[in-house]
């Protein structure tokens, strides 16, 4: 067996016991867990009413961004440090577009899939930074903003510096593995 196969083998099953495991641990715990799914629920919308004038404005925000050709122009700015790093410059779209938005880097995704193929190490890399990486700015501006903080303070230099290690732990692992 290789490594490839054990660390997909190791994640189904993490897979697996999570989901099982968490609905266990309720009824383990005499917990109602379908009433208590149902009251999380009511008490999640009015949080959506809430954030979603800051949800339009980021959406807007992005797709500016992206007409604009600003996204484009920022991975030409970075493709040297990026190269430095050993981050493939196929990886330079999605790690730009990714701090901003997550649907635009779904499409990013997509877009490699098709073009390198599912089981490419392109789109191994690709489909990892999207799970070890966050919508930073996006998450900053609409639940920060749902709950009115106006300075973010260390949060945007924080979330910046996790995605690039996330980044990076992607790129290095995936060539590890799958290389």
């Amino acid at each position: 067996m290789n490594i490839a196969n054990f660390s997909k083998d190791i994640s189904d099953i993490i897979f697996l016991l999570l989901i099982a495991g968490i609905p266990c641990y309720g009824v383990f715990r005499k917990v109602p867990v379908f009433d208590s799914f149902v009251e999380g629920a009511k008490e999640g919308f009015p949080l959506v009413i809430r954030i979603l004038p800051f949800l339009v404005g980021m959406i807007v925000a992005i797709g500016m961004l992206r007409a604009s050709g600003a996204i484009e122009a920022l991975g030409y700015v970075f493709s040297g440090l990026m190269s430095m790093l050993g981050v493939p410059q196929e990886m330079l779209p999605l790690a730009i577009a990714r701090p901003f938005s997550g649907s635009a880097s779904n499409a990013i995704l997509v877009d490699m899939i098709h073009t390198y193929g599912a089981d490419s190490l392109y789109a191994k890399m690709g489909a990892t930074i999207m799970g070890s990486t966050e919508t930073t700015f996006y998450v900053i501006a609409v639940y920060f903003g749902a709950i009115g903080i106006k300075k973010t303070r260390y949060a945007v230099p924080a979330g910046l510096i996790a995605d690039i290690a996330g980044l990076l732990a992607a790129v290095w692992i995936c060539r590890w593995l799958f290389a």
